[in-house]
């Protein structure tokens, strides 16, 4: 039998596959997929081949029928691919089987996000809340990844007196191990949540956003820091706060985590400090890249993110970036179909965003090129600056002048 979980690490080239139902349509898999492959290329993983599967709902044993299986099993076979990659969460007993009936890995999408996890996590904190999120994951699926585990252990002295399972001793183990990370990060959040405490009375603003939308770029370019930025997904997990000061008006910027579509819940859970530097904030700068063919559902994504982390209510400013990038697809004239929104200039996607936000302030920038960065630093500024007035309307006058004079 082989070791599947050394066989995971040594993957190179993956095949992906992906499910229409009747809840999920084929361009969105289509979409879904793409996304995966990003995800593969982030874990150097090379993608080789897509499979794409119509069921009205997933099959319980293989998720895919044993017909498609069979033919990602030949596929497979012919072409020497390392591992196979589900877009979509799979039960341990699907895994469990397609595993044997593959004879290789398969990895679903939230393990594969963990694995990136796992590789992008530089911090203390970041690796000890992505190794929480790996064993509970882990947790139900440990008749999958260790075959001998199913030996029994006999002999004198074990408990019951006829043996127990080695599956039930490591279980055990990885309780234990579940229950000594999660006080870890109850005392790193506690310290996290002084340190949030003494930070004073400086009005906190967050960025927000998917995941490789420029957010750390933007960090850098307003902090005048060096954040870690690259374009790759989840470039950076550790939260990174900095002192702005616009003008005479000092704020603490927080970048956050990128968010993305079926983000694995046990992420969500492990990440909760993180994520307070979100639900604490004073204002969002939610980020988006409008050079993504679907930026409008990554849009909708965070949104309905943020709502779930509790940070739905925040006041925010939308920053659409990467305006250097975008290339809208052509258009017909003949055309008697109304554009779709991949179609539209970008003169009116901004007509057509400011015309939909619902109190929520706009603006269209290029962090690379620094377009509007100017007119983003004084959008900041009147918005810090009005948070703070409300707050302590003793020290307005002292403190701040009526105009903004940059920096």
């Amino acid at each position: 039998m082989i070791d599947l979980e050394e066989a995971r690490k040594k993957a190179e080239t993956a095949v992906l596959v992906g499910l229409v139902t009747d809840d999920q349509s084929s361009e969105e898999v289509k979409e879904y997929l793409d996304e995966l492959e990003f995800l593969a290329t982030t874990a150097d993983i090379r993608t080789e081949k897509r499979f794409v599967q119509r069921l009205h709902k997933p099959e319980g044993r293989t998720y895919i029928g044993s017909g498609k299986l069979q033919e990602v099993k030949a596929w497979m076979k012919e072409h020497g691919t390392d591992v196979v990659i589900f877009d979509d969460e799979l039960t341990p007993a699907q895994q469990r089987n397609l595993e044997k009936d593959l004879d290789k890995p398969v990895l679903d999408r939230p393990r594969l996000i963990l694995d990136i996890f796992a590789q992008r996590a530089r911090t203390a904190h970041a690796k000890t809340q992505v190794e929480l999120a790996r064993y509970e994951y882990m947790l139900p699926r440990l008749t999958r990844l260790w075959t001998h585990l199913e030996r029994q252990r006999g002999g004198t002295g074990t408990r019951g007196g006829a043996g127990e399972k080695e599956i039930e001793t490591d279980r055990r183990i990885v309780r234990d191990r579940i229950a000594l990370l999660k006080r870890q990060l109850d005392q790193i959040d506690r310290q996290m949540a002084t340190q949030r405490g003494n930070r004073g009375k400086l009005v906190r603003v967050a960025l927000v956003g998917y995941t490789n939308v420029g957010k750390s770029t933007l960090m850098n370019l307003l902090s005048k820091s060096e954040v870690f930025a690259e374009n790759k997904l989840f470039a950076t997990l550790d939260t990174t706060v900095r002192k702005v000061v616009l003008g005479n008006l000092p704020f603490l910027l927080t970048d956050t985590v990128g968010f993305i579509r079926k983000l694995p819940h046990q992420l969500i859970e492990s990440f909760k400090s993180t994520l307070d530097e979100t639900r604490e904030s004073d204002l969002l700068v939610h980020v988006v890249d409008i050079s993504h063919h679907n930026f409008e559902e990554h849009f909708r994504t965070v949104k309905q993110t943020l709502n779930e982390i509790g940070a739905g209510d925040k006041p925010v400013i939308v920053v659409f970036n990467k305006i250097d990038a975008y290339r809208p697809e052509p258009h017909d004239p003949h055309d008697l179909a109304p554009k779709r929104p991949e179609q539209f200039s970008l003169e009116e996607l901004q007509r057509s965003w400011m015309a939909r936000m619902d109190n929520e302030e706009c603006i269209f920038i290029s962090a690379a090129e620094r377009t509007n960065i100017d007119r983003l630093r004084k959008l900041l500024y009147d918005r810090v600056k009005a948070i703070h007035v409300a707050r302590y309307p003793y020290e307005s006058d002292l403190l701040y002048g009526d105009e903004f004079l940059g920096g």
